[in-house]
């Protein structure tokens, strides 16, 4: 009551429960867009935004307002994202007809008065600045306060008047509209539909914002960073054709990733960027759409950077820079024995397609580049520019497994040298602009696609039939004996993904076999080459690309098993899908005949499959996913009960949660439920329910933390985990959903919200230093 009083109170002194637009203008003078071009510095003893005030914005507002889905743009992870402020338009628009212009953050302009120019409006007050003004006058204190004066209700479920739907309209109100916004929606304070700051929290956000919103500046680099950056920025700024070649290679696979220092105790967050100067120099980064898109300048420059934003579970990709890394770059792209005679132009026809652009760097050096880190890459199919989108990954199955072609197999470069002179010819969506048609682009993508699996089904069919292979598990790639990336676990979560090493979970219902053309291929098609700020033509064809993706990697895996079971294996997977569409996964346009020289024994070949695969690879699975590493053997016991639950009562239980359990060990202990949602098939663009069978769904229980939007909390004693499982076990309807969650879950209501939060959060630090980031709340569930 105190902190709601004082709130009150404050914001009473500064006007803020009777300002208008026109008032604000009478007070406090006309808003001056330039007034945070340059922050305040922070005063002696005054609150600091690093130490102080970054903390709060993390764990409270980043977990909602990161990312491209960040309500109404407003990106809070870092001081400029506070500074520019929030806008009307939508990054995710399903339904847009003309690409719209890009609007990222530290990329697409560098000054709030700037964003202001593109119709960004302030959250901080632009007006005199006087500690009154700048309460009265912001955006966001008043959000902040207007949770103070009128908190969540005292029940466990919101009521109809909170949206948490991920399609609702934003609510942006600009400060000269925000009385009647507070009238019409009082508990619509921040953080939207959670617990508010507590006293102390809003205590110090009050003091900076009052203040000014000083800024402390970046943090500046270590000694062993300056010193790392200097060597690498050396290495990527080489002057030669065969340097630049790879340096441009490099930074289109890598200007999505977090990479970091080994030898840097921090293992600081750095990007590498396009600049019009050299190294020694103020980094003047150069802004396209696409990475590969045409700089304007006569030579690039390849510089490293800090990350300056918060790291997002949902967005952090981290990717190690070393010795052993210089070295492999070296003698995979410089020792090799290739010329460059001429370097590629920016001609949208060359650079879309990589197979063109970088036809003159050897494939064998692109593909052990691939997988040396083939997790990593994946993520950025994942984590890259889609932070939300069911379009976007209902091309994938809940639950499936990844393989890679060795790259020591014989018959590879003969039948990779064919598949790469028909990739040369085939087109990706990217090649038609951001600005796309649908019907003509899509009836030519589609021509191509069956002229590739024909040329690419001959070669292989050739290859074998001249005894240059044969089809067995040697055509897996093992790891090169210590790789952790020779076996990958894919989950999706409706409308977001994961990606994790190991065989994850139970034997999925379907499985890929990824070479390096099909690698390459979906990497430009989902990241380089894709932009969220596409038009629903851009938009529409990616998605229906990957569907041919997907099936190629399908058939991959299909040509492992005996040729009698390839075509009913994959009408399994595809049951209910029209009958073109299984023609490229097996059938008409993609086929082998030659037999599997594997010895079956059983009469389920695919599960046995699994069995030799996960044998074969077994020195490099990760473990730390497995229910085995869990050293109290009764806890042990339940959880893998639990993950025995199948059927239609997990269709109650949200994607993915996170489950705490105490009193099995000296501190709690965290496990990912992932329920995978069963498919007839994945081939549908909508109606995505008529695919859906319900008493086919799995459950994968997992230490850790895998996904990055928990849909839920649940915190129980390890004894209470039986009686967990029995409930979830029996669910038949929504209200049997709700009576779990009324006893076992946190829910977004709950007083001791942010409290769990931050446990979680620090429990995930610990779990994953390098890998973890914020969680994302704009799923968790009001259930």
């Amino acid at each position: 009551m105190r902190s709601r009083a004082a709130a009150g109170l404050l914001c009473l002194l500064a006007g803020c429960a009777t300002l208008s637009g026109d008032t604000l203008d009478r007070l406090y003078g006309p808003a001056d867009p330039k007034r945070f071009d340059q922050p305040l510095s922070t005063a002696p003893g005054g609150v600091s935004y690093r130490a102080d005030v970054a903390p709060i914005l993390q764990r409270r507002c980043v977990v909602c307002h990161g990312c491209y889905d960040a309500p109404c743009q407003i990106k809070l992870g870092a001081w400029e994202g506070v500074a520019r402020g929030g806008s009307l338009e939508a990054v995710y628009d399903a339904t847009r007809l003309s690409e719209a212009a890009p609007s990222r953050l530290f990329v697409d302009a560098q000054l709030p008065s700037q964003w202001r120019e593109r119709g960004f409006y302030p959250v901080l007050n632009e007006r005199s600045p006087t500690p009154q003004a700048n309460l009265a006058a912001s955006v966001l204190y008043r959000s902040l306060a207007l949770k103070q004066q009128h908190p969540l209700p005292d029940t466990p479920l919101l009521g109809d008047g909170f949206d948490f739907s991920l399609d609702r309209a934003a609510s942006c109100p600009r400060i000269e509209q925000f009385d009647r916004y507070a009238d019409k929606h009082p508990l619509a304070g921040m953080p939207y539909g959670l617990p508010g700051l507590n006293a102390q929290e809003m205590g110090t956000i009050t003091r900076w914002l009052g203040a000014g919103a000083p800024y402390d500046g970046d943090l500046p680099l270590s000694a062993v960073q300056r010193r790392q950056v200097a060597q690498w920025e050396a290495f990527l700024n080489g002057g030669s054709n065969k340097q630049r070649l790879m340096s441009r290679y490099l930074y289109e696979h890598l200007f999505l990733g977090h990479l970091y220092f080994d030898d840097d105790p921090a293992h600081r967050s750095m990007r590498i960027v396009r600049s019009a100067t050299p190294p020694g120099q103020p980094v003047q980064m150069i802004a396209t759409r696409r990475p590969y898109d045409d700089p304007g300048v006569p030579f690039v420059y390849y510089r490293l950077v800090p990350e300056r934003e918060a790291l997002l579970a949902k967005t952090h990709m981290p990717y190690a820079l070393n010795a052993a890394r210089l070295a492999k770059y070296q003698r995979w792209f410089l020792d090799a024995p290739f010329e460059v005679g001429t370097l590629p132009s920016y001609e949208v026809a060359v650079t879309s397609n990589p197979f063109v652009a970088f036809r003159d760097l050897p494939a064998d050096s692109r593909y052990r580049f691939l997988l040396d880190e083939a997790q990593y890459f994946i993520m950025n199919f994942i984590k890259g520019p889609v932070c939300r989108g069911q379009m976007a990954v209902d091309v994938i199955d809940d639950h499936f497994w990844v393989f890679f072609v060795d790259p020591e197999t014989s018959a590879r470069e003969s039948v990779t040298e064919a598949i790469l002179r028909q990739a040369e010819a085939t087109e990706l969506p990217a090649a038609s602009g951001s600005d796309s048609g649908v019907l003509g682009p899509w009836l030519r993508y589609a021509e191509q696609e069956r002229a590739y699996l024909r040329n690419k089904s001959q070669a292989l069919q050739k290859a074998m039939d001249g005894g240059a292979a044969r089809i067995d598990l040697s055509l897996i790639w093992n790891g090169s004996g210590g790789n952790r990336n020779a076996a990958l676990t894919i989950f999706r979560h409706f409308d977001s993904a994961s990606v994790v090493q190991g065989l994850v979970g139970e034997p999925p219902k379907t499985a890929w076999v990824i070479g390096f053309a099909l690698f390459e291929r979906i990497y430009y098609l989902l990241a380089a080459g894709y932009d969220v700020y596409g038009n629903v033509g851009h938009q529409l064809n990616s998605r229906l690309y990957m569907d041919f993706m997907r099936m190629e990697g399908e058939f991959n895996f299909l040509t492992l098993l005996p040729q009698a079971a390839r075509q009913p294996t994959a009408e399994y997977w595809y049951r209910g899908a029209r009958g073109e569409a299984k023609e490229y996964v097996y059938g008409q346009y993609a086929s082998l005949s030659t037999p599997s020289a594997i010895d079956y024994r059983s009469k389920d070949p695919q599960r046995e499959l699994y069995a030799l695969l996960r044998q074969r690879l077994a020195p490099v699975l990760e473990p730390r996913f497995e229910l085995a590493q869990v050293g109290n053997a009764q806890l042990r016991g339940a959880l893998q009960a639990l993950a025995r639950v199948q059927g239609v009562s997990l269709q109650w239980l949200p994607e993915m949660s996170v489950l705490r359990i105490e009193g099995a060990g000296a501190a709690p202990q965290y496990f990912s439920l992932l329920r995978n949602t069963a498919h007839a098939n994945v081939t549908h663009l909508a109606g995505e329910t008529k695919e859906l069978l319900p008493a086919e769904n799995s459950l994968t229980v997992v230490p850790g933390f895998i996904g990055a939007y928990p849909n839920a909390i649940y915190s129980m004693k390890a004894d209470e985990l039986p009686a967990f499982m029995q409930a979830l076990a029996t669910m038949a309807s929504e209200s049997d959903y709700r009576a779990l969650a009324s006893r076992f879950a946190i829910r977004r209501t709950s007083g001791g919200f942010w409290a769990a939060s931050d446990a979680v959060h620090d429990a995930y630090q610990a779990w994953a230093p390098l890998e973890a980031g914020l969680f994302d709340y704009n799923r968790f569930e009001n259930r």
